[in-house]
């Protein structure tokens, strides 16, 4: 293999890892935008229960 051969072969495989690499942190901002909005979500609908039924969970009881 020549050595222009081996230069355009190189950068290829820069080229296909840097691709590869944007695309999973395309992927990687993706979950964590889905994972704030379900976090989100789960906090409205406590809110909102905790709100419609104030009196539930506002005091424990124990016995030793």
């Amino acid at each position: 293999m020549d050595i222009a051969a081996m230069s355009m072969a190189m950068s290829q495989s820069s080229l296909i890892q840097d691709v590869s690499l944007s695309v999973m942190k395309m992927a990687m901002d993706t979950a964590k935008v889905n994972a704030d909005n379900m976090t989100a979500m789960l906090n409205q609908t406590s809110a909102m229960q905790q709100s419609v039924q104030p009196h539930l969970g506002g005091n424990l009881d124990i016995r030793a």
